[in-house]
């Protein structure tokens, strides 16, 4: 049986709170699909083709993580790839909230995929991309932070 799991994000910028996630996880799972969200909507911090370009570089030596974008529902991108399973990490209370009601959601929309959630790493819990991305407009350097 493959166990197969959809870390999805923006991922703008990749942080190295979400790679010593993806680190952790890799044990749990045979394959790991990054999966970078597109929303027209959002101003991303970097380019998708550079995200992917940077995600790629950061995961090369975990040969059973795939990175590739999608533009539709987490649940169906997880069906369309055979994935049972959705990665998600939390840092504090608010984001298990917030991961909850969306594990919640999916699991009414589809029932046959499992959200598992992994609590970060106490000296990661205070890095966020947004952060990263507030300190980079303000010409900060964060390269201590990116993956």
């Amino acid at each position: 049986m493959n166990r197969i799991a959809v870390f999805p994000g923006s991922f703008d910028p990749m942080t190295i709170g979400h790679l010593a996630l993806l680190q952790r996880a890799v044990s749990l799972f045979d394959r790991i699909i990054v999966a970078v969200g597109i929303n027209t909507d959002k101003h991303c911090f970097q380019p998708l083709d550079e995200r992917l370009a940077s995600i790629r570089l950061a995961v090369k030596d975990m040969p059973q993580v795939e990175v590739c974008s999608y533009k539709c529902l987490t649940t169906d991108f997880c069906r369309e790839k055979g994935a049972k399973f959705i990665l998600r990490g939390v840092r504090d209370n608010a984001d298990f909230e917030y991961e909850r009601k969306i594990a919640d959601i999916n699991r009414q929309v589809a029932p046959d995929i499992e959200t598992v959630i992994l609590l970060a790493d106490p000296k990661n819990a205070v890095i966020s991309s947004t952060m990263v991305r507030e300190l980079a407009a303000f010409g900060h350097d964060v390269s201590q932070w990116i993956a």
